[in-house]
């Protein structure tokens, strides 16, 4: 109890400067949250800082604040560069930074995919204080836009450094950090911890504080974790039942393809739910657009591959229903870490068939306990099953009409077949391809 009364401490207190202050509680921040109030004396003390935390924890806040309370003391051009492995979190990480920034004049620029190269070009050369980018376009700039150089960097920060370290992303940091200069303050945020992390800071760290402001692979409490083992041609049914049991609320539902993110998005529209799909198929404009709706609450159900399961802060998300049980594991926290964020309840349903069970078994291995059951009557959930079919083929029939990726070859006109090559399914098995997605 002692603990907890100590996490308590106000930003003042923690040394956080009177205009940041100010900022934070027009964000609505009142009192730091954990992970913040164990980083920041760190941060303070100009040491480079590994933090592991849940997601919804306040990482970003945990990096910006000493990042911008340094800019006030040094104020100059491309100070700071944090790195996101999305395009969707680094906008947010950006806009974070202007909010806590906005007394103080601060300029951003996001340096993203699916977005015109020219019109960053032009932001760079309005030299903005923070470079919030995914490493490959930072890599593009770096490379191709005249006169733009992190030589001046005083910060460097890899936001979710385990999905940074994946081989789309290896190569492309391995180049950024020889172009930056050794000379500077690091900061290394992930809600896990891995080998190849562990490889990462002894590269690019000198001796790290490390902040541990949640176990290993956990969840948070506030979170009701449930799953249901069912048979496999019976999933949509489930899906439908569980969305409309829970129909006043906000829910995020993961798939393994970004084709059935497109597929499931129709089906339940026929139903009559409001549903959006995000996948990384998708133009950038197209997948902020969906994110908006959602965000606003025109749409209260967002069907998503794992693209949106990284650091999004979308605030009151009150469901997240695995349809697709992820084939990492590890996944299975970022995922279900889109609910139950700063300090609210919220529920995470599992849907699991056998040819999904292996995988299951090592979430729960990874959580470290076995998830009770969520109660459903088989029978009263089959009710759905002739509405739920006809929605399924008539969702099928318009992906077919506007030209979807995939179309038969060879002749043939099996529904079962065409739903199968959408959920990335060949023979009863989950193929390679759709894993990887």
């Amino acid at each position: 109890m002692e603990e907890s009364k100590e996490e308590v401490k106000s930003f003042k207190e923690l040394g956080v400067c009177d205009q940041l202050i100010e900022a934070c509680d027009n964000l609505g921040w009142k009192t730091p949250s954990k992970i913040q109030a164990e980083t920041l004396p760190h941060a303070f003390e100009a040491k480079d800082l590994i933090g592991l935390a849940q997601t919804g924890s306040g990482k970003t806040g945990a990096f910006a604040i000493p990042i911008l309370q340094a800019l006030l003391d040094s104020p100059h051009a491309f100070f700071a560069c944090v790195l996101s492995p999305t395009r969707e979190l680094a906008i947010q990480i950006a806009e974070q930074f202007e909010a806590l920034g906005s007394g103080i004049g601060v300029k951003c620029a996001v340096l993203v995919g699916g977005i015109d190269q020219v019109q960053q070009s032009i932001a760079l050369g309005k030299r903005p204080h923070i470079i919030v980018a995914t490493p490959g376009r930072l890599l593009d700039h770096l490379s191709n836009t005249k006169g733009f150089s992190l030589r001046t960097i005083k910060f460097l920060v890899l936001d979710e450094a385990d999905r940074l370290l994946n081989e789309d992303f290896e190569k492309a940091l391995d180049q950024i950090l020889n172009a930056i200069p050794r000379e500077r303050r690091t900061y290394l945020f992930s809600a896990t911890m891995t080998k190849k992390v562990r490889k990462l800071q002894r590269a690019c760290l000198r001796n790290p504080v490390k902040i541990e402001a949640a176990s290993k692979y956990s969840t948070v409490d506030t979170l009701k974790q449930q799953f249901r083992f069912l048979p496999a041609k019976y999933k949509d049914c489930y899906l439908i039942y569980i969305l409309i049991e829970m129909s006043g609320s906000t829910s995020m539902v993961f798939t393994r393809t970004c084709d059935a993110t497109r597929l499931l998005a129709l089906m339940l529209r026929n139903l009559g739910l409001r549903a959006i799909p995000i996948s990384g198929q998708m133009t950038q404009a197209k997948r902020l657009g969906a994110l908006n709706k959602f965000k606003a609450g025109e749409c209260n159900i967002l069907i998503c591959t794992d693209v949106a399961s990284r650091g999004l802060d979308i605030p009151s998300v009150d469901m997240v229903i695995n349809y697709d049980i992820p084939t990492n594991s590890k996944d299975y926290i970022h995922r279900v870490g889109r609910t139950a964020r700063a300090g609210r309840s919220g529920v995470a349903i599992s849907l699991v068939n056998q040819y999904e069970l292996e995988w299951y078994i090592q979430i729960e291995k990874l959580i470290g306990k076995k998830l009770p059951e969520y109660p459903a009557e088989e029978e009263e959930v089959l009710l759905l099953l002739e509405r739920v079919t006809e929605a399924k083929r008539i969702s099928l029939m318009k992906i077919k009409e506007t030209g979807g990726k995939r179309k038969h070859r060879g002749g043939g006109d099996d529904g079962d077949e065409e739903v199968n090559k959408y959920l990335g399914v060949k023979n009863g098995k989950i193929s390679k391809k759709a894993k990887r997605k």
